[in-house]
């Protein structure tokens, strides 16, 4: 434990320091910390999706490349993602009146027969950080769920996470039934999960494979942007 003299009084530290401080404890897990310090940059003036950008996505970054090198485990980035919906249960009303600028909107859920949705979960985070509307099917999902959910909410992107080289192959499933409707050029496909591979997600049709939440984010943005230069050239 630390001396009492040691103790980090978030309040005194520059906008600089609060921001790295929390990212600190955002890996650590310490939800109350973040809290508070998403309340000091508020009341310093800082925008919302600045708060949400600098220190709560820039730590969940981190946290989701240490978890991909075996650095962190699943109870640290369970931890981690806590903390993170703290901060961000303060910031959602801000961000909603706002008007955070939207990116575009996901569809994202774990494949049929795949109960793992911790990846998937870091994607999710990361990518509403990111400015997109999110909706998350959840885990073990056929794919009249992938269907009905991009239709009825008008999604741009299309996620779907595995985690199990059995459950793999479904995602061709998915994407072949899109080609049946005729509706897979309407959307962006993405795919991840620890087994899979770029020639993976080239064999099954997708439009690209993500091997992390940051590349996840990185990726779903140049779509976007694409997308958003083709509408104003059209």
């Amino acid at each position: 434990m630390a001396d009492e003299d040691d103790e980090i009084i978030l309040s005194e530290l520059s906008d600089e320091d609060l921001v790295l401080q929390m990212q600190d404890d955002l890996y650590d897990g310490m939800k109350e910390e973040i809290e508070e310090g998403t309340r000091i940059l508020l009341d310093r003036g800082w925008e919302p999706y600045r708060v949400l950008t600098e220190p709560l996505v820039g730590g969940m970054t981190i946290v989701g490349h240490d978890f991909r090198d075996g650095i962190l485990f699943v109870p640290e980035v369970l931890l981690a993602a806590n903390a993170m919906k703290a901060g961000m249960a303060i910031l959602k009303p801000l961000l909603a009146e706002t008007g955070a600028p939207r990116m575009g909107k996901m569809v994202i859920g774990t494949v049929k027969g795949d109960i793992h949705d911790i990846g998937k979960n870091l994607v999710s985070m990361m990518m509403e950080g990111a400015g997109f509307e999110v909706i998350d099917l959840g885990i073990n999902n056929p794919v009249e769920n992938y269907i009905e959910a991009i239709e009825k909410e008008e999604a741009d992107i299309l996620g779907m996470s595995a985690l199990l080289t059995t459950t793999m192959p479904y995602m061709k499933v998915v994407i072949d039934t899109m080609i049946e409707k005729g509706m897979r050029d309407d959307y962006v496909v993405l795919v991840g999960g620890a087994p899979l591979n770029e020639e993976f997600g080239k064999a099954i049709g997708a439009d690209a494979y993500c091997r992390d939440a940051a590349v996840a984010v990185e990726t779903a943005k140049s779509y976007m942007a694409r997308k958003h230069n083709q509408v104003a050239h059209a």
